[in-house]
């Protein structure tokens, strides 16, 4: 065989062993999550992974309503975990956890049951949700804020999630938006902290919990990370395939 014939066959080769390494790399963890765009926040603790973490806040930006926190978490370990609170830095309250639709370990409001060897989508149809009530002020678009995952076993996990609104693709992720007054702006909320009744004409559903998934398939995983977090005092950081 000449000298270009063997170069020729060992870059075929090269270039089939990337793609055989990419595919197996899709198998894992992110082969379900394509529909979440990539470089949301992931990292790993132990037993737990988080990925695709994110904050998605009211799509109208004067709007004062919830925001919620998206993810998707897995345990790797052989007993289930607890996932006892989510925290947002700068704002005075937990999230408001509540299970899934097809959840049967949780109760209905409170700590969350990751399974062993499963896992759990936070935000989407059906899904748990994880809800900041009232945190515009505290929860800023734009920035990367520190969320806290508290966990029976593992602990704190800490990483920094981008914060963004609930428009355009993240729309189907986020809250539901507030109703809408005749003149456009969002409705104040009644003395109960409740959104008022909608004005005549109106169809928005002030529900409050997220309208959308944080990862592929719901039941599947997350896709591509690229953000650092931390557990603690900032443990290492991880960047997914």
């Amino acid at each position: 065989m000449s000298r270009s014939l063997r170069r020729g066959a060992l870059a075929a080769t090269a270039l089939a062993f990337s793609l055989a390494s990419l595919t197996a790399c899709a198998a894992g963890n992110n082969a379900q999550t394509m529909e979440v765009k990539p470089d949301n926040a992931a990292t790993s603790v132990g037993d737990i992974k988080i990925q695709n973490a994110m904050v998605i806040t009211q799509p109208d930006l004067e709007s004062k309503g919830p925001a919620v926190v998206a993810a998707t978490i897995f345990n790797s370990g052989d007993k289930a975990q607890t996932l006892e609170s989510i925290s947002v830095d700068g704002t005075d309250k937990k999230a408001k956890l509540t299970r899934g639709k097809d959840d049967k370990d949780s109760k209905p409001n409170g700590p969350l049951t990751v399974p062993a060897g499963g896992s759990i989508v936070i935000g989407g149809k059906d899904n748990a949700s994880a809800v900041l009530s009232n945190s515009r002020e505290a929860v800023k678009d734009g920035n990367a804020q520190r969320v806290t995952f508290s966990f029976s076993s593992t602990g704190d996990v800490k990483m920094q999630a981008f914060v963004v609104p609930a428009d355009s693709y993240f729309s189907k992720w986020g809250p539901s938006a507030l109703p809408q007054s005749p003149d456009g702006k969002p409705s104040k909320p009644a003395k109960s902290g409740k959104p008022q009744e909608p004005s005549t004409g109106s169809s928005a559903d002030p529900s409050g919990k997220p309208s959308g998934s944080a990862g592929t398939d719901p039941s599947g995983n997350a896709s591509d990370p690229a953000n650092a977090g931390e557990q603690g005092a900032e443990a290492g950081t991880g960047t997914q395939h």
